[in-house]
């Protein structure tokens, strides 16, 4: 099914701009918390930890020396790009899932020279100002953002044509995903490239627990302000009245499962009161704000291979602290 696009369209001779608008389905959100606060283990979606705060704190946290994840793969797309363009060829859709500020695919354009590009975000101002700036800057590429939520199914615009299908998606996020959760959004991209479409994503890899716990709790404190600004959120979305002062910030890496799990702990016995209801905390107890799993490079590419995603290459830094894939759909 092809969705409805906004009326703006702007047409070149050798470029077209369009921007796709799938309406992505609101959850009800005041359950949502409610329901993940009234576990045994109190939890929030990370989804709440990027308002427009958080978002700022968080590309502070990309620029930390703790902070390996962004510049270990800003830099293997730098070095790598000539060899990825070659493994991918000229002339694709060239999918981007979670497009943000747009820094990694900039690395890319000029290399791959895709025939669209397609950057698809929930968030509708964000992505249309980040496409709009690429349309500008790149005048021989054709630029259709879709607005949706890249989760669950969305449709592709018509004219990307039989071009072949290419999704790229950085930052390992992919690690927010419970293992079997990541199957089955794994599973949906194969679907969405088809037969001989390509995955290109970033992942981070399992290392030293220092080094990792290190990269979630940095020595100046900008991890901690960006997950207590969650709570923040929470006041200014529920009418809330957290105490942001009275939680504290814990990140610990559970080597059984391979994965950095962020806490938001309460420092004293209090009781909340968000969307008209009281939410009781003991001193000491947790709300789990995010997971971050860590994969050993043959490990993820069994569970892409369950995702029916075979593995044609793949690159990580000197250190092996980060890898980039390129699946093939079955």
């Amino acid at each position: 099914m092809i969705g409805s696009a906004t009326r703006v369209t702007k047409r070149y001779s050798k470029r077209v701009y369009k921007f796709y608008d799938r309406k992505p389905v609101a959850v009800d959100l005041r359950e949502d918390v409610l329901v993940g606060l009234s576990l045994s283990q109190k939890r929030v979606s990370s989804k709440y930890l990027y308002d427009e705060g958080g978002s700022t704190l968080f590309e502070a946290i990309t620029e930390l020396p703790e902070y390996y994840v962004t510049r270990t793969e800003l830099a293997l797309l730098e070095t790598r790009r000539d060899e990825i363009a070659t493994r991918v060829g000229p002339g694709v859709c060239l999918i981007e899932y979670g497009s943000g500020t747009s820094r990694k695919i900039r690395l890319l354009l000029e290399r791959l020279k895709p025939e669209s590009y397609v950057p698809v975000d929930i968030s509708r101002q964000p992505l249309e100002t980040a496409a709009r700036l690429l349309s500008r800057d790149y005048p021989w590429l054709n630029v259709y953002p879709v607005c949706a939520d890249y989760t669950s199914e969305f449709s592709l615009p018509s004219e990307i044509g039989p071009a072949p299908r290419v999704v790229f998606f950085p930052g390992s996020s992919i690690g927010n995903f419970e293992p079997e959760a990541a199957v089955g959004f794994l599973g949906r991209i194969a679907a969405l490239v088809g037969p001989g479409g390509r995955l290109l994503i970033g992942v981070d890899r399992k290392k030293d627990r220092a080094i990792l716990e290190a990269a979630y709790d940095d020595a100046a404190g900008v991890t901690a302000e960006f997950n207590r600004n969650m709570l923040k959120h929470l006041n200014a979305t529920f009418d809330a009245d957290f105490d942001p002062t009275k939680f504290s910030h814990v990140a610990l890496y559970n080597e059984t499962l391979g994965c950095i799990q962020m806490f938001l702990q309460s420092t004293v016995e209090q009781s909340i009161r968000i969307a008209g209801t009281s939410i009781e905390f003991r001193a000491g107890e947790r709300i789990h704000t995010e997971s971050s799993y860590k994969y050993d490079p043959g490990e993820f590419a069994v569970l892409a291979e369950r995702a029916g995603l075979r593995r044609e290459t793949w690159w990580t830094d000197e250190r092996k602290r980060f890898a980039i894939f390129l699946f093939a759909a079955a």
